[in-house]
């Protein structure tokens, strides 16, 4: 059972990010205000739940949230300034686009920049722990799935469709015979030995 939150009296957001381990595309990133009483059964961690199962769950978050937001950073930036940092930098623009500004953030993993002047709460696990964290690791891999899904028909050969642009066995070969695209994560050190950036 997901807890509905940390402290009753408080305004809480909850922050996840999708496609950080990712060879290819943006890294996403979402911010959801629950209600307090928020309660859906299928409600949990995004990596434990089926396409199926998150795609029914995405309108109803929607729906029932207070206020919730999308963000992403592209891999160019991701690039440049590193996945982690981008990472924090796309949960900052979903706060950015929040319709109400929470009094606290129950952040999924271990570390977080701070946002402004509120408090934050960095929680292990947290998409299994609490429900605005787990809303927001759904909207965010949702999100970011539909996105990979749309650039797929651009660069079908590696089949993001299916991989959404992990580094699975047809994404790597793929590389070894095409080489990379401009989507790819040039940092990441995937180069294959024949390096061809198709645009």
């Amino acid at each position: 059972m997901l807890q509905p939150y940390l402290y009753k009296t408080k305004l809480e957001a909850g922050l996840d990010e999708a496609g950080r381990g990712c060879y290819a595309g943006p890294v996403f990133a979402a911010a959801v205000i629950l209600p307090k009483d928020f309660f859906h059964p299928l409600l949990n961690d995004s990596k434990k739940l089926t396409e199926k199962e998150r795609d029914e769950l995405r309108p109803v978050i929607e729906k029932e949230a207070i206020s919730f937001a999308v963000a992403s950073v592209d891999n160019d930036e991701i690039d440049a300034i590193n996945i982690l940092q981008a990472s924090f930098k796309a949960m900052h623009l979903a706060l950015d686009q929040l319709h109400k500004t929470p009094q606290l953030l129950l952040v999924d993993g271990n570390r977080f920049r701070p946002y402004k002047n509120i408090k934050h709460r960095c929680v292990i696990k947290g998409d299994g722990i609490y429900a605005s964290i787990a809303a927001a690791s759904i909207l965010a891999k949702t999100y970011r799935d539909e996105y990979m899904k749309k650039i797929h028909l651009e660069f079908s050969t590696y089949k993001w469709d299916k991989n959404k642009g992990y580094g699975t066995m047809d994404h790597r070969l793929a590389i070894e015979k095409d080489g990379l695209c401009k989507y790819h994560r040039k940092s990441f050190n995937i180069f294959s030995e024949q390096v061809v950036l198709f645009e």
